[in-house]
């Protein structure tokens, strides 16, 4: 006897949907890269909020540069690192569109540095998505800001030293003392529960943007398997045993709710 499949198919019991925003390319993204999962949250969520027509993206130089094949919505190129400024000027110019920026860690928290923290502290309407995976993922692994202490990479290959290198900077918590942010949080997506949380983090952000709350940063802790010498399954479990220590996951601000 045939087995009947209709209530298997239906709509509630598929797990997995492309979001209609989500365009049918493949993603140059390195297989275990947390790029992809992301992008396709952030896609989620403007068709939730019904912005696909009010949405402008803004990449700068990094893994995501070709951020604009994937999300079907309006996208700019920015400079290495300025994607706030531009970010800045669009919102301005256009105080009704959903405006927000997806930057790695040496784009956002070295080459950029001031454009984000100035941003930032405006209280510019804007979300930055800070992808920080603890390294210089599109230009040969070398050492980028957010690097651990004794994190080896292809610039600082016996580990980073503190008294020759620095320490790891913590953009998200400097974030978190301006005065012009309104929701600060640091997440990741390594689990289902992880995801649904990161989802509902980008979502509370857009929403203060769009509400004219003042800036916003969601810091997402990832993966760079490639550039870690790892597999996807060994890259996860390093970060897990290793990044969450010094970035610990949760809200560090959040006065949306304020009146």
């Amino acid at each position: 006897m045939a087995q009947n499949t209709d209530n298997i198919l239906s709509p509630e019991n598929v797990v997995y949907r492309k979001p209609k925003l989500m365009n049918d390319v493949q993603m140059h993204y390195c297989p275990g890269c947390s790029h992809g999962v992301v992008h396709k949250l952030v896609a989620e969520v403007i068709e939730e909020m019904g912005l696909e027509e009010k949405s402008v993206g803004v990449s700068p130089v990094g893994c995501a540069v070709f951020a604009y094949r994937y999300i079907d919505i309006d996208w700019q190129e920015a400079a290495h690192g300025r994607a706030p400024a531009v970010a800045t000027a669009i919102k301005r110019l256009w105080p009704d569109r959903l405006v927000f920026t997806y930057q790695g860690d040496g784009d956002l928290a070295c080459i950029g540095t001031a454009e984000s923290v100035h941003a930032l502290n405006r209280g510019e309407n804007i979300t930055i998505i800070f992808i920080n995976n603890a390294i210089y993922g599109m230009t040969g692994g070398q050492m980028a800001p957010t690097t651990l202490v004794g994190q080896k990479t292809s610039t600082c290959p016996y580990g980073r030293q503190p008294e020759l290198h620095g320490y790891p900077l913590k953009i998200t918590e400097m974030a978190a003392m301006l005065e012009g942010t309104c929701y600060v949080t640091r997440q990741s997506v390594e689990t289902v529960g992880a995801v649904s949380k990161a989802k509902k983090a980008i979502r509370k952000a857009f929403e203060a943007s769009m509400a004219g709350k003042g800036s916003s940063l969601v810091e997402i802790v990832s993966t760079c398997n490639s550039g870690w010498k790892l597999t996807p399954s060994q890259a996860n479990k390093w970060m897990t045993e290793n990044m969450f220590k010094f970035y610990p996951k949760g809200d560090l601000k959040d006065t949306t709710g304020e009146k």
